[in-house]
C-alpha cells in the first residue's frame, strides 16, 4: 500500500495486450535462452543493468537486425570505468545510412535487401506550413538521390571523417544530405534556419566543415524570409577556415532556386550535383562501431556550445532498442515528429526509417494558420506516432482545441512529448478531454548528450499522472544525494529527490567533444561531480510505488530556500493549471555572495489582454502555498516582458539565475532572444527594485487624491 507521503497517482492508460508486444517477446526469449524467469518490466530492467547486463546487449544485438560485417570479440569490458568511455562491439563495422535505407537479409546480416523498404513504397512525406504543399518520396527515389549526392561528394574530394553541415529546414533535401555524407563515412551537423548568424558560426568554426548546405528561403509563421543575407554573413565568418570549400544553396521552393548573384563561394544544389554525372549507385563505407557520424551541440546558453560527437554503432543499437522494444515501431507506422533541424529530436524523424516506418517532415509553425490545420495532418496522413512538446499541448488546452472531437484519430497509437516537464494537469487533460483514451501518452526525457532517453515509455506498465513511465533498458540510472558537492556519491531511496546519474557505461555515451584534444571539457561536463559516474544535470526522483521517473527541473536550477530543495516545475505546474492569464513564467533561485540563504524569484509574462496586479501576485502565492507548501512560495513575484529561450523555444533558467545572483554573462548565439537577459540585471539589487515599486505605488496613490 502506498504511504500518505507518496500516494499512487491516477492511472490513465495501459496496454490492452502486453503479452503481444515485442518487449514481452524479447523478455521471454531471454528467459528461455538465459535460464531466467522475468515477468515484469522492472525485472527486465534490473537484468539489463545488473551483473549480467552483457547478456542483455548480446540479445539486443541479435534482435536489432542491423546490417554489419565482422564479429565482436566482447560486448564491452565491464571492468573499465565508464569515464574511460569503453569500446562496445569492437570488431564490427557498419554504416548508419545503409541501415536506414535498406534491411538486412534474413540469412546474412551483412547483405542488403529491400525487405519492408520496397522501392515503390513511400518513405518520406514533406509538408509545408499551412499544408499548402504535400509531397511524397518513395524508397527508390530516396536511394537514387542519396547515391547521386554521395557520388558528388566523392568527386569533390569529400572522404571519411570530413564534416558536412546544414542550416536548413526539415526537408527532403536536408534528409538526402544527411544520408549522403554518412554513406561515405563522413559526419553530419545541422542547425535550424532561425538560429542567428553568431550561433551558427559558434558551431561551424569549431567543427570546420568541408561544405555547408543552406536553404535559400525560410518559411515560418506566415512569413517567407530571404536567407541570402545570412548566407553572405556566414561565408564571411568562415573566411579563415581552410577546410571550408563552399556553401551549397538548396531551393526551398522546388524548381525555383534563388539567384545567387552576389553571394560569394556559393553553388546551387543542381550545380553541385553535376560532377556526379548522373551516377546514382550507392557505395557504403562501413565504419567501426565506435567511429563518429553525428555532431550535436549543448544548449550553450552561457558560452560557446560543446560539440558532442556520437558514435555510429552506439546510436544505432540504442535507437533500435528504443524503437523496437519501448516504442513498437515497424513498417506499418507513420511518424510525425514536430522539430527543427537544430534539435536532437530531428534524429527521431530520421531514425524511425530504420524500422521501415514512414516519416512526415513538417516545416513551419504548428499554429499557422491555426493549430487545427496542423492537427489535420494526423488524420489526413494517418499518423500513428506523433511527437510534440508540452508547450504545444498547453496551447491547445488554453485555446480549448479538442483534437478527438474534430478529427478522425483512429490511426493514432501514441503521442510523445519532451523538451520540458509535462504538467500533471496536461496528463489529465490529454486523456479526459483531448485525445482518444487508447492513445499511449509517452513522456520522455534524455536528450542531446546521449542521443537517446533516460526516462521513457514502456508497453508493460500503466501510464500514471506525471513524469516518465520508467527508465530505459540497458542504462543504469540512479538518483544521488544532491547535497553531496563532490567526492563519492550516495544513492537515495525511491521517493527522495536528487541528481540523475548513470553509474555504468552504456553504448550511446558520446565518444568525445570535437576540438577537445585533452578530453578535459568532456570529463568536466559529466564526471567532475561524482568520480566515474555520469551526472546528467537533472533533478529527479523515482516514485516508490509506480517506479515513475519524475523530472523536477534542471539540477543547476534547483531551488533551495532555507534548505528545502524543489524543482521549478513544481511552480510552473501551478501557474499553467490555474492562471490562464499568464502566457509564460520563469522561476529561479537567487544567491548573491552576501546572501546567507537563497531567495526564490518568479517572473510572470502576461498575455496581452491581461494586466499584472498586486491581486494576481497574492493569488499566485496563495495557490502555490496551497498546492505545494508555504516553503514553495516565491519570496518575490515580478512581471517580465520576455523570457529567454533557445531557438527551439526551450525555456532557459540558468542565465537568469546567474544574472540575478550577481554574475555578468555572455549569452551564446543559441538563445533565440539574447536581448531579453538585459531586463534581469536590475534584480541583482532586488531590494532596491521592490523599494522603487513601493515609491511608485505611493506616488500614484497621492496623484489620485
Amino acid at each position: 500500500m502506498a504511504s500518505t507521503d507518496h500516494p499512487i497517482p491516477r492511472k490513465l492508460w495501459e496496454h490492452p495486450d502486453p503479452k503481444s508486444t515485442a518487449m514481452w517477446q524479447f523478455m521471454q526469449n531471454a528467459n528461455q535462452k538465459r535460464g531466467l524467469n522475468m515477468q515484469t518490466f522492472r525485472e527486465l530492467y534490473d537484468w539489463s543493468v545488473g551483473d549480467r547486463r552483457i547478456e542483455f546487449w548480446e540479445d539486443m544485438w541479435d534482435t536489432a537486425g542491423l546490417i554489419y560485417e565482422g564479429d565482436y570479440e566482447e560486448v564491452v569490458d565491464i571492468t573499465a570505468p565508464m569515464d574511460s568511455i569503453p569500446h562496445w562491439f569492437r570488431g564490427t563495422h557498419l554504416n548508419f545510412a545503409e541501415n536506414v535505407l535498406y534491411s538486412p537479409s534474413p540469412d546474412n546480416p551483412s547483405v542488403r535487401t529491400t525487405q519492408h523498404k520496397e522501392d515503390d513504397k513511400i518513405a518520406l512525406t514533406e509538408i509545408r506550413e499551412g499544408n499548402t504543399e504535400v509531397r511524397h518520396m518513395t524508397w527508390g527515389e530516396v536511394r537514387k538521390r542519396v547515391g547521386l549526392l554521395a557520388n558528388a561528394f566523392r568527386a569533390r574530394g569529400v572522404k571519411k571523417g570530413d564534416r558536412v553541415a546544414v542550416v536548413a529546414s526539415t526537408s527532403f533535401d536536408t534528409f538526402i544530405c544527411f544520408m549522403a555524407i554518412l554513406s561515405i563515412g563522413g559526419l553530419f551537423s545541422s542547425s535550424s534556419t532561425d538560429m542567428g548568424t553568431k550561433g551558427i558560426l559558434e558551431r561551424l568554426l569549431q567543427i570546420k566543415p568541408a561544405y555547408l548546405f543552406v536553404d535559400d528561403w525560410a518559411v515560418y509563421n506566415g512569413k517567407t524570409t530571404d536567407l541570402r543575407p545570412k548566407i553572405r554573413e556566414i561565408v564571411e565568418g568562415m573566411k579563415g577556415v581552410p577546410e571550408f570549400k563552399s556553401v551549397v544553396v538548396q531551393p526551398r521552393f522546388p524548381g525555383e532556386p534563388a539567384d545567387l548573384h552576389g553571394v560569394p563561394r556559393a553553388v546551387t544544389l543542381d550545380g553541385f550535383l553535376k560532377v556526379a554525372h548522373g551516377d546514382e549507385k550507392i557505395t557504403f563505407e562501413r565504419v567501426a562501431f565506435r567511429d563518429p557520424f553525428l555532431i550535436v551541440y549543448s544548449s550553450g546558453t552561457t558560452g560557446i556550445p560543446k560539440c558532442i560527437v556520437h558514435s555510429t554503432g552506439g546510436v544505432l543499437i540504442s535507437v533500435m532498442k528504443e524503437g523496437r522494444l519501448h516504442k513498437e515501431l515497424g513498417p506499418n507506422d507513420t511518424v510525425l515528429q514536430y522539430t527543427t533541424t537544430g534539435w536532437i529530436m530531428y534524429l527521431v524523424s530520421v531514425q524511425c526509417l530504420l524500422y521501415g516506418s514512414r516519416s512526415v517532415l513538417y516545416d513551419g509553425s504548428p499554429f499557422q494558420p491555426s493549430p487545427q490545420a496542423f492537427l489535420s495532418i494526423l488524420a489526413e496522413q494517418r499518423v500513428t506516432d506523433f511527437g510534440t512538446s508540452p508547450r504545444f499541448l498547453h496551447e491547445l488546452q488554453k485555446q480549448d482545441v479538442v483534437p478527438r472531437s474534430i478529427f478522425n484519430l483512429s490511426s493514432l497509437r501514441s503521442v510523445c512529448t519532451t523538451g520540458m516537464v509535462l504538467s500533471e494537469s496536461l496528463f489529465e487533460w490529454f486523456y479526459d478531454t483531448a485525445f482518444p483514451p487508447a492513445v499511449h501518452l509517452r513522456n520522455i526525457s534524455g536528450g542531446t548528450d546521449l542521443a537517446g532517453c533516460f526516462g521513457i515509455e514502456n508497453p508493460l506498465e500503466p501510464v500514471h499522472v506525471g513524469g516518465c513511465q520508467g527508465p530505459t533498458l540497458g542504462t543504469k540510472m540512479e538518483v544521488y544525494d544532491s547535497t553531496i558537492e563532490d567526492g563519492p556519491g550516495r544513492a537515495v531511496p525511491h521517493g527522495e529527490p536528487g541528481e540523475l546519474v548513470a553509474t555504468a557505461s552504456f553504448p550511446n555515451q558520446p565518444v568525445f567533444f570535437w576540438g577537445d584534444e585533452t578530453g578535459e571539457r568532456y570529463q568536466s561536463a559529466y564526471y567532475t561531480r561524482f568520480p566515474r559516474v555520469w551526472t546528467h544535470g537533472d533533478f529527479i526522483q523515482f516514485h516508490p510505488v509506480t517506479g515513475q521517473v519524475l523530472f523536477l527541473g534542471r539540477a543547476d536550477g534547483v531551488l533551495n530556500p532555507s534548505g528545502v530543495r524543489f524543482g521549478s516545475s513544481d511552480i510552473y505546474s501551478v501557474i499553467e493549471t490555474h492562471f490562464p492569464e499568464v502566457a509564460d513564467s520563469v522561476c529561479v533561485g537567487q544567491r548573491r555572495p552576501h546572501d546567507s540563504d537563497e531567495n526564490v524569484l518568479l517572473f510572470l509574462k502576461m498575455r496581452e489582454e491581461h494586466r499584472f496586479t498586486p491581486h494576481l501576485v497574492e493569488k499566485v502565492k496563495g495557490k502555490i502555498g496551497e498546492e505545494r507548501s508555504k516553503r514553495h512560495v516565491p519570496k518575490y513575484v515580478f512581471q517580465t516582458w520576455d523570457i529567454p529561450t533557445t531557438v527551439n523555444l526551450k525555456k532557459v533558467e540558468l542565465p537568469v539565475k546567474q544574472i540575478v545572483s550577481g554574475r555578468i554573462i555572455k549569452p551564446s548565439g543559441t538563445l533565440a532572444n539574447p536581448d531579453s537577459l538585459q531586463f534581469y540585471y536590475q534584480f541583482v539589487e532586488v531590494e532596491k527594485v521592490v523599494e522603487n515599486m513601493e515609491k511608485e505605488k505611493k506616488e500614484q496613490f497621492k496623484s489620485k487624491l
